[in-house]
Order: structure tokens, then C-alpha cells, then sequence
């Protein structure tokens, strides 16, 4: 018999290769859970679990809608790219769950209680925007956030987090005083040993992102501290920074931080970290180590990977609705009129509004693409497709590219369609309707081919190439439209993702089938 391992080990990179930016871990007895950013993308608030920090896996959502605003559902011209749920915060008191987090476009602060991370989940909110909040219950249950960009503040709630306490303790405990790109922010806060500790990032102008921690013996108590973390990883400069800590099982201590990698997104990074003095020491002599070894609670369990291949076979649920894997999300509020699971499999999207590129559509159905490359194939079924429809797989971001079936004078036509960052203005956000560049354009013999997105993402090259194979081609794929530059910007403000898509220009009700969807993480 195989012996099972009792730890487990993670070399110099980061424990997930996709975009599970702005992580937030707490540890329930021998679990872990890991909460993280989602933005636009629903189901939304993504909570992920582990027994060792360093396999991971999707163990729930926290809301499968947000608010329902014509933002949300990409009505009227409106998104919520670079939007929605921003940086949160998770902990556990008395038995309870608490997660909360601000969306910028709302200008609202939001939480929610539940009595197990599977939910359901209770929602209240206030109307204030408390930037990158960190909830924090002290000894005597009074709760707090602690939140603020250069300026960090702690205020006290409402018991029952419908508000601040008109009169509860409230100052501002940290201030900037640098020439920075990016202030004190990604606030963590903690009581640890009687002593207060509060974890931000920084980011010099003339450095890097780093992770600063400041401690206090009491809230009313000056805060000191400074940088405990500067570095890349040797990855270009993107400094390893904004995340908390959590004790494991025997007492050792670890950070899961975030890092820039390009166009794949921000990823977690795990640091070991250990006390001199009542104050943590990050890493070894103020470097990651190569190797960090944990311990693993769970030494046979088998963990469900958080990408998946789909045949899209789903019976109903009691209340006769489909509910897809864990690892798709859709990019904006679904409409549930407009897609269906098609008899003897297949997912069928129909189109309910008229577009002018792939970020306006609606009911458009992701995953996270990972380091290093990732290839994912999908059959298109397109002989439903009205005139001026488009349907297809694509590297969705601001500046997307897409391999698509349209239909034309009766024909159909396989097109590769992009858009690129000199093509747009980055800061006028990234639904601003402006169609994309048609790269190349082949005429079909049949509506059904299969379509296949290849990314590269090692050292940044960032990059997707496009292929397609016809049925008659009897296997053999052809590369369509060339290369196309992938990138991270702030206008979506998340990692590329591949898309499944339908859209009208023309007219709405025409749909298309996608069937027999493949996923695969290529090494090299």
C-alpha cells in the first residue's frame, strides 16, 4: 500500500496559476477557506477550500445574482466590467460565518451571515462605499471594519451589520505619507496574543508592490510597523503582496497573497511565516522561500480540479432548473429565458438584444484560463443563427479576440474577430460599442465546427491563437486570424477568461448549440 503523506509542498510559484485575486483565508477546525474577488462574474463571491494551503478547490458561491441593476444585466447600454464584488473579507464567530465586501459602482458596503459556507446566506448592507474592508469581532463581540485607500480607518458597527454605530469607537489609524502608485490599502486586521495587527499593501513610486503589517496593543494605541515582504518571486518586478495570515493545525503560520502575472491575472502565493518580538516575519531573510512544505489534514482526500471539461448533460433540478458546474460562471447576470440545455446535451444560448461586439452579449458562459498554457476546444452548432448573428469561443477581456460562426446572405462564414488596445480608449471602460476588426473570413460548407482557443501565458507572453476543424476535415486542425495579444487592464480588471458567446447585430431570437466543451492545461 502506498504510504499517504502527511504534508504536502509547493516549489517557487504560486499555489493556483488563474485569477483568484485579493484572497482572504480563514482555517475551521481542520478546513481551510479561501474567499475571492469575482467582479462582474456570477455566480458571485467564489469561496474556495482546502486541507493543506495548497490544493484548492470551488467549495461554494455566495449569491447567484447581485443587486439586478441594468448594469448587472448589461441593459441599456450599462456594464459592471471592472465592477461588482471588489476585495473581501471572511471570518468565523461563534459558530457563524461572516463575509463582507464593497462595490465600487454602488457605492455600497455589503454583508453576509450564514451558518455554514455552503449557505444560504443572509444579506444586509450599508449605503457607504468602505473601501477593501476587513471585518474584525473583538473579545467582547463588538464587530468592526477596518477599511480605507492611504487613509485606514476602524469603525464599529451594528450588531447586526445594518450600519454604523452612531456613537461607537471610530479613527483613523494609518495615514500615508509617501510618493506612492498605490496607498495603504487591502486592509487585514487581527487580534493575535492580546495584540492588534493590521496587514496592508504599498507600492512605492520608484519600487514595487510590498506587504506592510503595523501592530498595537489596543484600538485607542498608536499603530508601528513597516514593509514585511518586498519580493517578485524574480517575476519581473510584480511584488508578492495584499493578504492576511492563518494558523494551520500545529500552530505554523502562512500568508496567501496575491501577484500580477500578466494577462492570466493576479494569483495566490503562499509564504510561510513565523514571530520574533510579537511581530511576523515573512518568508526568510525577506524572500520567499523555494519550497514551502504544510501540513496536510486530509492526506487521501481527492481534490475536484477548478477548471472542467463539459459534455453540458444536466437533468433539472426539483424547481426545473439546470444548475451547471461549479467552475463556470457567466459574465454578467444571466438571463434564464435565453439559454437551455439542449436534448441529448449541449448548452443552447439564444440571443434577446442587439450587440455590436462580444462584451455586450448576454448569457456569455466563462472559465478562468491557468499558467502555463491552456487549450479549450468546443463544437458550434450554428444553423439557427439569424442574419448578422455570431456565435463562438473567445479570449474575453477588453480587448478580445474571437473565432465565431456568422451567417451572411443565407451563408455561413467562420471569422476571427479582434480588438486590440490601440483600438480603444483603456479608460472609457470596456463595454464602449465599439465592434471589433474582422481578421479573417472563411467561407463554411456546413453551420456545425468545431472551435478551439489556445493561451499562452509563461513569462507574459500572453498571447491566443485561434484554430477550427470542419467534420469533413477528418481530424485536422487549422490555425485562423494569427496571433493575438492578450493583456491586463483595468478596464475589466480580472485575468482573460475563455467565453462561450452569442450575438445579434441584426436581429435578436437566433441561437446556437455548443456542445462537447474540452478543457486542458498544456505544460511548456
Amino acid at each position: 500500500m502506498k504510504k499517504l503523506e502527511k504534508t504536502s509542498s509547493v516549489k517557487y510559484k504560486p499555489i493556483i496559476g488563474a485569477d483568484y485575486p485579493d484572497p482572504e483565508v480563514i482555517r475551521v477546525d481542520d478546513t481551510y477557506y479561501m474567499l475571492s474577488t469575482t467582479m462582474h462574474f456570477l455566480p458571485g463571491a467564489v469561496i474556495l477550500r482546502s486541507y493543506d494551503l495548497i490544493n484548492w478547490e470551488i467549495a461554494s458561491y455566495v449569491f447567484d445574482t447581485f443587486e439586478g441593476t441594468e448594469e448587472a444585466r448589461l441593459d441599456h447600454e450599462r456594464s459592471n466590467y471592472g465592477s461588482g464584488m471588489w476585495a473581501g473579507s471572511m471570518r468565523m464567530h461563534k459558530g457563524r460565518f461572516y463575509l463582507s465586501f464593497a462595490a465600487k459602482q454602488s457605492c455600497k458596503t455589503y454583508f453576509y451571515v450564514a451558518d455554514s459556507m455552503e449557505g444560504p446566506w443572509e444579506k444586509t448592507c450599508i449605503d457607504s462605499y468602505l473601501h477593501d474592508g476587513s471585518l474584525f469581532f473583538d473579545d467582547d463581540d463588538r464587530v468592526y471594519l477596518v477599511y480605507g485607500n492611504s487613509e485606514i480607518w476602524i469603525r464599529e458597527l451594528l450588531p447586526d451589520l445594518t450600519g454604523i454605530k452612531e456613537d461607537g469607537f471610530a479613527r483613523k489609524i494609518l495615514t500615508e505619507t509617501d510618493d506612492v502608485i498605490l496607498g495603504h490599502e487591502g486592509s487585514h486586521f487581527y487580534k493575535i496574543n492580546g495584540k492588534y495587527y493590521l496587514f496592508t499593501i504599498h507600492w512605492p513610486r520608484m519600487g514595487r508592490r510590498t506587504q506592510m503589517c503595523f501592530c498595537s496593543d489596543s484600538l485607542e494605541g498608536e499603530f508601528t510597523g513597516g514593509t514585511v515582504l518586498n519580493d517578485d518571486m524574480g517575476f519581473m518586478n510584480c511584488g508578492v503582496a495584499q493578504g492576511g495570515i492563518v494558523e494551520a493545525n500545529d500552530g505554523s503560520w502562512y500568508s496567501i497573497m496575491l501577484q500580477d502575472h500578466g494577462a492570466v491575472g493576479r494569483v495566490p502565493v503562499l509564504v510561510p511565516v513565523r514571530w520574533e518580538n510579537d511581530f511576523p516575519v515573512f518568508g526568510e531573510n525577506g524572500r520567499i522561500p523555494a519550497t514551502v512544505t504544510t501540513q496536510n489534514n486530509r492526506p487521501y482526500y481527492k481534490y475536484e480540479p477548478l477548471y472542467t471539461s463539459d459534455d453540458f448533460s444536466y437533468e433539472p433540478d426539483s424547481e426545473g432548473k439546470w444548475r451547471l458546474k461549479r467552475q463556470w460562471q457567466w459574465n454578467h447576470e444571466p438571463n434564464p429565458a435565453l439559454w437551455s440545455i439542449a436534448h441529448g446535451g449541449g448548452l443552447c444560448i439564444t440571443t434577446g438584444k442587439l450587440c455590436t461586439n462580444v462584451t455586450q452579449a448576454v448569457n456569455t458562459l466563462t472559465q478562468r484560463l491557468m499558467l502555463p498554457r491552456t487549450s479549450v476546444e468546443v463544437t458550434v452548432d450554428a444553423r439557427d443563427l439569424n442574419e448578422g448573428d455570431f456565435a463562438g469561443l473567445c479570449a474575453l477581456q477588453g480587448c478580445y479576440g474571437m473565432i465565431a460562426v456568422t451567417r451572411e446572405l443565407r451563408r455561413y462564414y467562420l471569422v476571427m474577430i479582434e480588438r486590440n488596445r490601440e483600438d480603444k480608449d483603456m479608460s472609457m471602460g470596456a463595454c464602449d460599442y465599439m465592434p471589433g476588426t474582422i481578421k479573417q473570413k472563411l467561407s463554411l460548407t456546413e453551420p456545425v465546427v468545431r472551435l478551439r482557443l489556445e493561451a499562452s501565458f509563461s513569462e507574459k507572453s500572453d498571447k491566443a491563437v485561434f484554430s477550427y476543424r470542419e467534420p469533413r476535415d477528418g481530424g485536422s486542425w487549422h490555425k485562423f486570424g494569427g496571433e493575438h495579444a492578450l493583456y491586463f487592464g483595468l478596464d475589466h480588471f480580472v485575468g482573460c477568461r475563455c467565453g462561450l458567446a452569442v450575438y445579434s447585430t441584426k436581429e435578436t431570437g437566433g441561437c446556437a448549440v455548443f456542445r462537447d466543451f474540452h478543457y486542458e492545461i498544456l505544460i511548456g
